[in-house]
C-alpha cells in the first residue's frame, strides 16, 4: 500500500473494480490497528492519564513504546480487576452474563453504583443482581458511621469521595434488605403501606424526615417482584418444627407491642433452644423457609419489631393452618 507523505494520503487497488484509489489518512478516513490507535489518540489528545483492565495490559505497554517512539510520554494509568458473575466467571458482552449501569440503577440509587465501583478496584468483584441489596446496604452502613469518624477516618470511608466531601447525615431507622423483607412478608405493593410499618417501628419517620429511604421504597418494590418473589419457595414445618411454631406464637402472644428488638430475639432464641436443635441455625432456617419462603433472612428481632408483634403472630398462625 503505496503512502504519499507529501500528500497524507495511502493508495491502494479496489479488489472489485481493479482501480487506484486515493484515500487521506485523516478526517476519519482510516483507522489504525487497536494497539496502535489506542498510541495515536494518547499522543495527539495529550492524554495524560489512562485506566484499563487488567486484560489490557500488553496493549498498555505496547501503546507506550510507540508514544515514547513519537517523543511524547505516555499517561499515567491505573489497572483495574476484572468483574465477575455470579458463578465467579468472567464478564463477556456476548454471553450476556453481566449486568448494564442502567440494570444497577432499576433497583439501586446511583450513590450506591458509585460506592461499589469505588470499593477495591484492584481486586475481581462480582457483578450481579444480588450484589445490589447488599451494596445499597453497606452504603447505608458507610453513610452512617461517617459523621461520628474523626477527619482521617472520614477521607479513609467511600462516601467522602461519593459525594465530593459533603456526604448527607442520615442514619436510616431500617435497611434495604429489611425493607426487602418487609414486602415479601407483608405483600406490600406501596410505599403508604410500607411507612404505616415503619413509622409504627420508628416514631414520627417518615418521608420529609428519610427521604433517601423513601427513595428506597421504590427500589424494594421493584426489586421484590422482579428478582425475590418469582424464586419464593414455601415449605410445610416438620412435626417437631410446626410445635417450635407454636410456642413461638405462645411466647409472642405474652409479649407487648413495640418491644426493643432485642426482646423479640431472645424470644425467639429461648424457643429455638427447647426444641433441642443441634445448632440454632438449623430454627432461624426453618422459620425463613417457612415463613418467608428463602433460605436466608433477617434478624427476628427486628423483623418482629418492625413488622409488627401482632403481625407476626398472625403471619406464623396463618402458615400452620395452610399447612394442616
Amino acid at each position: 500500500m503505496p503512502v504519499i507523505l507529501d500528500a497524507g494520503t495511502i493508495s491502494y487497488r479496489d479488489p472489485e473494480t481493479g482501480k487506484l484509489v486515493e484515500v487521506p489518512v485523516t478526517g476519519g478516513q482510516c483507522k489504525m490497528q487497536w494497539k496502535a490507535d489506542w498510541a495515536m489518540r494518547w499522543v495527539g489528545l495529550g492524554v495524560d492519564y489512562e485506566m484499563a483492565g487488567k486484560d489490557l495490559s500488553e496493549s498498555v505497554t505496547l501503546s507506550s513504546r510507540i508514544s515514547r517512539i513519537l517523543g511524547s510520554v505516555p499517561p499515567e494509568g491505573f489497572s483495574y480487576e476484572l468483574f465477575l458473575d455470579e458463578n465467579g466467571e468472567k464478564i463477556s458482552k456476548s454471553r450476556g452474563n453481566g449486568l448494564t449501569m442502567e440494570d444497577w440503577l432499576k433497583y439501586g440509587t446511583p450513590e450506591s453504583l458509585s460506592f461499589y465501583m469505588y470499593q477495591s478496584p484492584r481486586k475481581a468483584k462480582k457483578l450481579h443482581f444480588d450484589i445490589i441489596p447488599k451494596t445499597v446496604d453497606d452504603y447505608i452502613t458507610h453513610l452512617a458511621r461517617y459523621p461520628d469518624q474523626d477527619n482521617a477516618q472520614q477521607l479513609a470511608n467511600a462516601v467522602w469521595h461519593v459525594h465530593n466531601g459533603t456526604p448527607p447525615m442520615q442514619k436510616l431507622p431500617v435497611s434495604f434488605a429489611m425493607l426487602l423483607n418487609l414486602v415479601s412478608a407483608s405483600n406490600a405493593d406501596d410505599k403508604q403501606s410500607l411507612w404505616g410499618y415503619v413509622s409504627s417501628y420508628a416514631q414520627g419517620a417518615g418521608p420529609e424526615e428519610y427521604p433517601l429511604l423513601d427513595q428506597l421504597m421504590d427500589y424494594a418494590l421493584v426489586y421484590y417482584e422482579n428478582f425475590v418473589k418469582p424464586n419464593k419457595k414455601y415449605r410445610s414445618p416438620t412435626e417437631d418444627e410446626r410445635r417450635g411454631l407454636e410456642s413461638l406464637v405462645r411466647t409472642l402472644t405474652e409479649l407487648a407491642d413495640n418491644l426493643p428488638a432485642a426482646d423479640y430475639q431472645n424470644a425467639v432464641f429461648a424457643v429455638g433452644n427447647e426444641q433441642g436443635y443441634d445448632t440454632l441455625r438449623d430454627w432461624f432456617s426453618a422459620l425463613y423457609e417457612i415463613l418467608l419462603g428463602q433460605k436466608q433472612g433477617p434478624r427476628m428481632g427486628s423483623f418482629i419489631a418492625l413488622y409488627g408483634r401482632r403481625k407476626t403472630i398472625d403471619l406464623i398462625t396463618g402458615k400452620l393452618a395452610g399447612y394442616k
